[in-house]
């Protein structure tokens, strides 16, 4: 397995540690009968942080592991690769 690691995993990692919370406190606002518009804000809230974290991800993905697959495998493993992470775009 190759190393994975990147200078913005970090930065995914609070932003993933910090919706994880607050998923958690929002459980516990549905067990303490919230509204159910306060509960849709926090859940868009959690929502738009999760995609903020795979956006960041993808296009870390992009700028270093693309360039890195170009380098071993040619462009047909770059493209390869472009594919297979696009399906989450």
């Amino acid at each position: 397995m190759t190393e994975h690691k990147h200078g913005t995993h970090p930065a995914i990692i609070k932003r993933l540690n910090r919706a994880s919370g607050h998923l958690r406190s929002i459980v516990t606002m549905i067990e303490n009968e919230r509204s159910c518009v306060d509960l849709a804000q926090q859940l868009d809230a959690v929502e738009k942080a999760i995609a903020s974290a795979k956006r960041a991800l993808i296009n870390d993905h992009i700028d270093h592991c693309l360039n890195h697959a170009a380098d071993q495998g040619g462009a047909a493993k770059a493209i390869e690769d472009f594919k297979a992470i696009s399906r989450y775009l």
